[in-house]
């Protein structure tokens, strides 16, 4: 009997090789209107990359009991003064907990519950951080490389993009003095 086909994982570069991997990129034109700076914004190339996401899917999404592992490869940079993130959700399922471990760059994982209060994690290599499942989370790429981090969460954890959209986060992670800094709504 033959063996199942292998998937090949570079850590450090943020690499998924093999059957079953999907790959998502977000340009910057995908996160309109989730910038505070909507001039700086719109003064930019909308198809610059901002971040990719390989994920590996061993179950159908929504089965319980199965486990989703993936990378987010996030791109340094800003737009105005704010640092380049992630889109940033809350799980569907609010049960559903999630960890993200950092292999490369420097990076805020910025949290809220909900209730709005709103706080960051610093992200570096070999950093791991466990997230609540009713925590919504966005990452932010601080440094001057890409932030890599690889995450583990349930197959029926889900995405609930639209409260974020609707509501926001609670802060803003942006440049001040040449250092990041929180900047809440």
């Amino acid at each position: 009997m033959p063996l199942p086909a292998k998937l090949i994982l570079d850590w450090a570069r943020g690499g998924v090789q093999g059957p079953g991997v999907r790959e998502s990129i977000k340009a910057l034109g995908d996160l309109q209107g989730l910038f505070g700076d909507e001039p700086a914004f719109c003064a930019m190339d909308p198809a610059r990359e901002i971040y990719r996401v390989c994920v590996v899917s061993s179950v159908p999404a929504g089965e319980e009991g199965g486990l989703f592992w993936g990378v987010t490869v996030l791109q340094p940079g800003k737009v105005g003064d704010e640092y380049f993130m992630t889109h940033g959700h809350f799980h569907a399922n609010r049960t559903r907990a999630e960890y993200y471990a950092t292999v490369a760059g420097e990076g805020i994982l910025l949290r809220m519950d909900p209730e709005r209060h709103t706080w960051g994690e610093a992200m570096a290599p070999n950093t791991l951080h466990y997230i609540q499942g009713e925590h919504a989370h966005r990452v932010v790429n601080v440094g001057k490389e890409p932030l890599i981090f690889w995450a583990c969460w349930g197959s029926d954890a889900g995405y609930d993009y639209a409260a974020i959209r609707k509501s926001g986060f609670g802060a803003r992670v942006v440049e001040r003095a040449g250092r990041p800094m929180m900047a809440y709504e």
